[in-house]
């Protein structure tokens, strides 16, 4: 079983506009609406791929009575913990006329501590026990910065593997404490590793180095468009991403995530799961506003992968 912990939940709401210009009305077209936040965003993706999940998230007001009406409608599960506090909208806006995308994202109203409790409560109580938790997203106030960590040692005490995919603070303590997989981007591993820069070539030392140092037993860097490495103590694999027009990168990398994990449920290898994950997280960039991916979309596009990387080989 796979659980999915979001934190910092939100209403995804996206929407198009001929151009952006100041002070004038826009009209924009139809909106569409949609559950989000990392872990919500990886449990949709995971349910695309056909994988089944719950997933755990506090909500309050009506957009957290839309937001698990939207999943219900995705025939998703859920766990939810009441707040007292609205959840929380995003939303998106694509000039048509050049293509640009304005992503406006807005903050999350503060959690106390009893509601935080409860989501580590809700973890636990999951019947039967997952075999992977997966922690995405950003980190609303009132959530302590060793938060994930204790998310990773409950995680361990379950007997799962942990995943993490977030950032700051909550991503040092979290890999201090030891998970099963870190999917940090290049800005994410720089500050991982404590500096400023990290060139290309030197991606995979620096990776090791924290492996070294029990942060984890797989890395996967995510590079944007140009792809992932997958970093373990004895191998190294770099995929490639597609080349694909790009058409909204919401959810990219969550999807992404998803497409590891379900790859991983499958039994596949870690050089499958990586190029899977790569071939979701393209596919999803060539959907439109927050929308993530189509099934057959990624899996034509892991084919395409499988093929280019036997090729460099």
């Amino acid at each position: 079983m796979v659980v999915t912990l979001t934190m910092n939940p939100a209403i995804d709401k996206s929407t198009s506009v001929l151009s952006i210009v100041p002070e004038k009305k826009l009209r924009c077209c139809e909106v569409d609406v949609e559950a989000g936040g990392g872990g919500i965003n990886v449990s949709k993706a995971f349910r695309e791929l056909g994988g089944d999940s719950i997933a755990v998230f506090p909500a309050g007001g009506m957009n957290g009575r839309l937001l698990k009406e939207k999943l219900g409608d995705l025939h998703i599960r859920y766990e939810s913990i009441y707040t007292a506090h609205e959840t929380r909208e995003d939303f998106t806006v694509t000039e048509a006329g050049s293509g640009n995308q304005f992503r406006f994202v807005m903050p999350g109203r503060e959690l106390h501590p009893g509601e935080v409790a409860q989501c580590l409560e809700r973890i636990s109580s999951i019947v039967p026990r997952p075999s992977i938790v997966v922690v995405s997203g950003s980190m609303p106030p009132g959530v302590p910065d060793d938060f994930v960590a204790e998310v990773a040692s409950l995680t361990r005490q379950l007997g799962a593997r942990c995943i993490i995919d977030t950032s700051g603070m909550p991503l040092k303590l979290a890999a201090q404490e030891g998970v099963y997989m870190l999917k940090p981007n290049m800005s994410e591993l720089c500050s991982l590793c404590e500096t400023e820069y990290i060139e290309q070539e030197d991606v995979e030392e620096a990776a090791h180095k924290l492996i070294k140092k029990g942060h984890c037993e797989i890395m996967v860097i995510s590079m944007g468009p140009l792809g992932a490495m997958l970093v373990t103590k004895d191998r190294t694999e770099y995929v490639s991403a597609p080349a694909v027009k790009k058409v909204s990168a919401v959810g990219a990398g969550d999807s992404m995530t998803a497409g590891m994990v379900w790859m991983l449920e499958q039994g596949g290898t870690l050089e499958e799961m990586v190029r899977f994950g790569v071939a979701c997280g393209t596919a999803a960039i060539m959907n439109s506003g927050t929308h993530l991916f189509k099934k057959q979309t990624a899996w034509e596009l892991f084919d395409v992968i499988n093929a280019n990387t036997r090729l460099t080989k």
